[in-house]
């Protein structure tokens, strides 16, 4: 009975994240769900890959949806014996997006937990990390696997934190699981930015060890971490296994050309630029968004009101009220330095200033790795303006140059600063009264003294965005004048309200010092105040109106007059949107060669850049592009045939020998395709002595085709080289004739050739990646390694009576 007492407050709070999250995304109560800009570009990029699953119940690893074809290993493919995400399924039980709201509350309660809070501080400590702008803004977008991947961050760095406790058992188990889910969101930017998190935790665990000789105790914990962390891998090791192998191969990986596009030398083999890894980055100023959300405007497309500059100058134009109230509902206020923002990402005034308090009055010094882990992520965000150390991270430290936006490092500052608010909140209420009044000045000073100076520092600002230029240019001065003057006044107003809320929430722990109010009162209201600040900037974002019908979601692409016309054709080729190479939207009626990923093949962008971005259309003739999707003068789209597309596959009479990859893509830029394959003949060296004679019967079809299988007829009176419109993967693509495998060879700088014998023979094409067989049977003893683990671990606590919980 004892023991359910003991767990009642903390299922009163597992309780309250429950309605809070329901609550806060209310329309998921009636079957609505939300729109989700990336969500919709995904489900456009794995239509045919979900098509197939549902119609052969197999999973087809392998799509030629987008970008002329691709493993779909980051598109949410589904491997054998992935237990952990079981696991995780069962935790995020609540329709989507109020599950990842949910797993932040509890990911963070957890940690509280384990850092001493009481479980009252505990919850609203919960509820403050998990509406943090940023880590809802990302909800209203459709960054699902960051979301993700950010609610197990709080869970894994308990354990980690319990482990050096000493509590070897419980901390262990917990980080293995925790980890493993934490793999298993598969947004491994996220997990690299919480590994930062955990050295500098370490580090400070590490030096405290060392300082009061605990070596034992020190070996013991890191041991233990060690163990956890191979389990953890070892149970998602298919997905870790796969995008490692996959990476070389997208754009994350390292260039093979010398040379840019425009003829220029490359100055670096790796595959993104420095100018694009830092593309966002957070302004050195800008970080005073933290605690005042719109101190630079807020987002490109926020809502001013009516008692705007802007809605008075549209009126000023003579533009109708109803007109000028739906303009000033979306304006581009934000002047900071990052190209496109959606929200601002805010920790809330009053976490922050709980969270000088904690720096103030809680006496331990884990606090000190929290604010180290802070300020060093929230420098690293600053990117390209503060280019010495960012310059350092991409040279020299290992994968950081691997993920772009910089600035979402931010989300470990958006984790540390709730963690010592909290601390801070149950820190005030242990002191002794007559101890709890100087802290609370001081750090009520610290935040107000930082408010007036921004205050008084506005006359330093211009209030300019990037795009002044432009506006100018299209709408004149007085556009832009009122502009700057919403600027302002979003500054200033936003500087008073956080100082307000720093001022009531002060003000309440002070009438608690001064015994106005009882202490759970006082808990409770700061708790609130914390809360609400969070809550109602939120929804400027993401809000009810952000939710659409289930079948719009699910359907998020109507066929046009263009796709049905293109569809007529029931032959196999692609399409070519002229309008980008990033929008899935054709990926999802058509075999496509754009498409919307993160990790895009490397030598389909390099094709783009280097050869159909300049207008060489033989390309598109070697990728099969049939149909090309263009715009009218008035903007309609119409579709366009291509009749000089090579088709699935054809026999070539030459063949152009090449050393090196510079000399593939150059001579892309006169070439024949039908006639003449190029190939580099350093990596494929069994075609240097071959000569091949091209008759004019010779042909070659597509029989069958499947994702991951694909079956053709050739037939040809002597020894010949087949090209084919598919693009070469080196891992898992089996090239077979007559059942008899032989080897595949890369032609044309990104597609499949095989030397097929005279006559005629069946040719069968099938992806059968080793790496998922590898995998599998690397999760499956790690998953049963992890049963045993856990199953033993709670029987030897229980027998002791859970010591190790207090």
């Amino acid at each position: 009975m004892k023991q359910l007492q003991k767990f009642f407050p903390h299922a009163l709070a597992i309780f309250g994240f429950i309605l809070v999250s329901t609550l806060y995304f209310f329309p998921v109560l009636q079957g609505k769900q939300i729109f989700q800009s990336d969500i919709a570009q995904y489900t456009g990029m794995a239509k045919e890959q979900n098509d197939f699953r549902a119609t052969h119940h197999e999973e087809p690893y392998w799509t030629n949806s987008a970008f002329g074809g691709m493993p779909t290993y980051q598109l949410g493919a589904k491997y054998p014996h992935d237990y952990v995400g079981a696991i995780d399924d069962v935790l995020r039980f609540l329709p989507r997006p109020a599950d990842y709201l949910f797993l932040y509350f509890l990911s963070f309660y957890i940690l509280m937990l384990v850092l001493k809070a009481d479980p009252l501080k505990a919850f609203f400590g919960a509820l403050a990390f998990g509406f943090s702008t940023y880590l809802i803004i990302i909800l209203g977008v459709g960054h699902n696997a960051k979301a993700h991947a950010i609610a197990y961050m709080p869970m894994v760095v308990a354990g980690f934190v319990m482990v050096f406790q000493r509590k070897y058992i419980l901390g262990g188990l917990l980080a293995m699981i925790a980890l493993a889910l934490e793999i298993n969101a598969n947004h491994f930017q996220m997990t690299y930015y919480l590994l930062i998190l955990l050295l500098i935790l370490s580090g400070y665990f590490i030096y405290e060890g060392i300082k009061s000789k605990e070596y034992k105790s020190l070996l013991y914990s890191i041991g233990t971490l060690i163990g956890a962390g191979i389990i953890a891998i070892g149970s998602n090791a298919t997905n870790l296994l796969a995008t490692v192998e996959y990476a070389n191969f997208s754009t994350r990986g390292k260039s093979d050309l010398s040379f840019n596009p425009d003829g220029s030398k490359r100055t670096t083999d790796v595959a993104m630029s420095r100018d694009y890894i830092t593309e966002y980055s957070y302004g050195i100023a800008e970080s005073f968004n933290l605690i005042a959300p719109r101190l630079f405007g807020g987002s490109n497309n926020e809502k001013v009101g009516t008692d705007s500059e802007m809605f008075e100058f549209m009126i000023s134009q003579g533009v109708p009220e109803a007109q000028a109230t739906d303009f000033v509902s979306g304006m581009p206020t934000y002047w900071g330095d990052q190209p496109i923002v959606s929200a601002p990402a805010y920790i809330g005034a009053v976490v922050f200033f709980l969270g000088i308090l904690a720096l103030f009055i809680d006496e331990r010094k884990i606090k000190y790795a929290f604010l180290g882990g802070a300020l060093i992520t929230l420098i690293l965000s600053w990117g390209k303006n503060f280019p010495a150390l960012t310059d350092f991270c991409i040279d020299h430290i290992p994968m950081y140059n691997k993920f772009r936006a910089v600035s979402s490092i931010q989300v470990i500052l958006e984790l540390c600063f709730p963690v010592l608010a909290i601390m801070g909140l149950q820190s005030f209420f242990k002191l002794e009264k007559d101890k709890q009044l100087k802290p609370l000045l001081q750090s009520g000073a610290i935040g107000l003294g930082l408010i007036l100076i921004l205050f008084l520092s506005k006359s330093l600002f211009t209030f300019s965005g990037a795009n002044d230029g432009s506006f100018l240019e299209n709408y004149g001065p007085s556009f832009v004048d009122a502009l700057k003057a919403d600027r302002r006044s979003l500054y200033s107003a936003d500087l008073l309200r956080s100082g307000f809320f720093i001022l009531i929430a002060a003000g309440t722990l002070w009438l608690f010092v001064k015994n106005k109010v009882a202490q759970n009162t006082a808990i409770i209201l700061v708790g609130l105040f914390m809360v609400s600040d969070l809550f109602f900037v939120d929804k400027n974002y993401v809000s009810n109106k952000d939710f659409i019908s289930a079948r719009e979601v699910e359907v998020p692409f109507q066929e046009t007059p263009t796709d049905t016309e293109i569809l007529k054709d029931t032959t196999n080729y692609r399409v070519f949107d002229i309008q980008g190479l990033m929008q899935a939207r054709t990926s999802y009626f058509h075999k496509a060669i754009g498409g919307y990923s993160a990790v895009k093949p490397q030598r389909m962008q390099q094709l783009f850049d280097y050869q159909i971005a300049k207008n060489n259309v033989e390309i598109l003739n070697m990728l099969n592009v049939k149909y090309v999707i263009q715009l009218d003068k008035e903007g309609k789209e119409y579709p366009i045939i291509n009749p000089d597309a090579n088709g699935n596959a054809w026999f070539v009479s030459g063949v152009k020998l090449v050393t090196n990859p510079d000399e593939e893509m150059k001579a892309l830029d006169k070439v024949n395709s039908k006639n003449l394959a190029i190939i580099n003949g350093n990596e494929f060296s069994e075609i240097k002595n071959k000569a091949f004679v091209k008759d004019s019967s010779a042909t070659i079809t597509l029989d069958d085709y499947q994702p991951n299988k694909l079956k053709y007829t050739s037939y040809n009176s002597n020894e010949g080289l087949a090209v084919f419109s598919e693009m070469y993967y080196e891992k898992g693509w089996k090239a077979l004739i007559d059942g008899k495998e032989t080897p595949i060879m890369r032609a044309d700088y990104a597609l499949r050739a095989i030397v097929v014998p005279a006559g005629k023979h069946t040719i069968e094409f099938k992806f059968e990646p080793q790496v998922v067989k590898t995998g599998s049977a690397i999760t499956l003893v790690s998953c049963i390694g992890m049963l045993f683990l856990l199953v033993g671990g709670l029987y030897f606590e229980k027998k002791n009576g859970f010591k190790n919980m207090n």
